[in-house]
């Protein structure tokens, strides 16, 4: 009982506290029983977006502009930005109107995402973002990409997805020309496992990163790797659970989905 008052006093405090929030109920409420996977327009923060999926970009919003969590902190004057898995574009927004003197580089895979992506910065009059239309990866290469039509397009199969071909590019290659990158977005599903060894020796010039863990029943897991990646390059990291298990020695999920999602946020001392 005194978790549920504490909780829903504090939703109450929000609401008359916190425009986000507000905004982030707004959007729940209108968009809950929309059809999925059909374009949509919001409007948001002064923000004009056009949606591939209105309830992906929902709790897309609930989490960058309510829960803030790519907000960092920076002394640098131009803090340089790298957005992998840019999706339609909402964090590129935020990281806009966040640090309106960053140098953002966004990528996304999927070619129609990256359209809507791409409409988005336009109508929104942003200028100080940089837009690649690729897959980040091991190496420069076509790669078969499931193209699912909302937030989760992924160089892994998914079997219910489009399956399309798209230009990857080695994003080692790329982040070797920084010399500090203050924050590194890594959102790729599934794809860190292989690109966060293959980037490891630049990551010593990264300040904050930003990592969705993704585990396959299909695929092993590589949570200890990426954890001792983090380590040995003097990240301090803080793990949350995207989604809750119930009964986990029972609810054993034997499909070709995910049996685990985590949102990996590390950060120099």
């Amino acid at each position: 009982m005194k978790d549920f008052i504490s909780f829903f006093f504090k939703g109450f405090f929000l609401f008359f506290t916190d425009r986000n929030f507000r905004i982030f109920l707004r959007l729940f409420f209108i968009n809950a029983f929309k059809k999925g996977y059909t374009e949509s327009n919001a409007s948001a923060n002064g923000l004009k977006i056009r949606t591939a999926d209105m309830k992906s970009f929902v709790w897309q919003y609930y989490e960058i502009f309510f829960r803030n969590f790519y907000t960092f902190n920076t002394s640098s004057k131009q803090p340089v930005i790298y957005d992998c898995g840019a999706n339609i574009g909402t964090s590129v927004l935020f990281f806009s109107l966040k640090y309106p003197q960053a140098r953002i580089v966004a990528f996304e895979a999927s070619p129609y995402i990256f359209g809507i992506l791409e409409s988005n910065i336009k109508k929104n009059n942003v200028t100080n973002a940089t837009l690649h239309l690729n897959a980040v990866w091991i190496k420069d290469e076509i790669i078969e990409f499931s193209d699912e039509g909302a937030d989760s397009g992924s160089v892994y199969s998914i079997s219910d997805a489009k399956k399309i071909k798209v230009q990857a590019v080695d994003f080692l290659e790329i982040i070797k020309k920084e010399d500090k990158i203050d924050f590194l977005k890594i959102d790729i599903e599934g794809a860190e496992n292989d690109l966060l060894p293959h980037i490891a020796s630049q990551l010593d010039k990264v300040e904050n990163i930003f990592i969705e863990y993704h585990s396959f029943n299909y695929k092993e897991q590589n949570l200890d790797a990426i954890l001792m990646i983090l380590k040995q390059h003097h990240f301090r990291y803080y793990i949350q659970h995207v989604n809750d298990r119930k009964k986990p020695f029972i609810n054993i999920q034997k499909d070709k989905g995910m049996d685990m999602l985590l949102n990996i946020f590390a950060y120099k001392i």
